[in-house]
């Protein structure tokens, strides 16, 4: 499975993944109407486009023939101010986003896009990595746990009109 950086050619392809794989990581009480306006105002065309065109970020893409997966990287120090005081490791780099489409799930994509991501992260010169991840969201949890991150803190995440719980992880580099 190759990962690569995303190119401004599929960004419709990483739109249709983006709004495929997002619902997946909401909580039992979301609704489809707030995690629509989500996708609608985060996961758009044109939002990936003013990703892949922002310096502090980097977007990886999983696959050969079709987008099966992707991860964005955002540099730099996060704004959020509960986050901020859960870290412990500076210069940070946030994984703000890792998804997989669910016919494959299971088949080491996440994995291989984990890799990667750590690797840019230690490229950009991070000493850390923190996402956010809910605090229902189980699956994704574990996944991180065995990636080598560990709950430092909480924060808040907005999803349309729901102010979500989550946890803030953090691993080394």
């Amino acid at each position: 499975m190759t990962v690569r950086p995303a190119e401004h050619g599929e960004l419709d392809a990483l739109a249709r993944l983006a709004a495929l794989t997002f619902p997946l990581a909401c909580p039992p009480g979301s609704t489809e109407q707030d995690q629509q306006a989500f996708i609608e105002a985060v996961l758009s065309p044109a939002r990936f486009a003013e990703y892949l065109d922002d310096p502090s970020r980097d977007v990886l893409v999983a696959g050969d023939d079709e987008l099966v997966g992707y991860t964005m990287l955002v540099a730099g120090e996060p704004a959020d101010e509960d986050v901020q005081a859960a870290l412990h490791l500076r210069p940070t780099i946030e994984l703000s986003k890792c998804y997989v489409h669910p016919d494959h799930h299971g088949a080491g994509i996440a994995n291989a896009l984990m890799a990667a991501s750590l690797e840019v992260a230690r490229e950009r010169g991070a000493h850390g990595m923190w996402l956010g991840v809910n605090q229902q969201n189980a699956r994704a949890q574990a996944f991180y746990v065995r990636s080598g991150f560990a709950v430092v803190g909480t924060k808040h995440f907005t999803v349309g009109t729901r102010v979500e719980d989550d946890y803030v992880l953090e691993r080394p580099l």
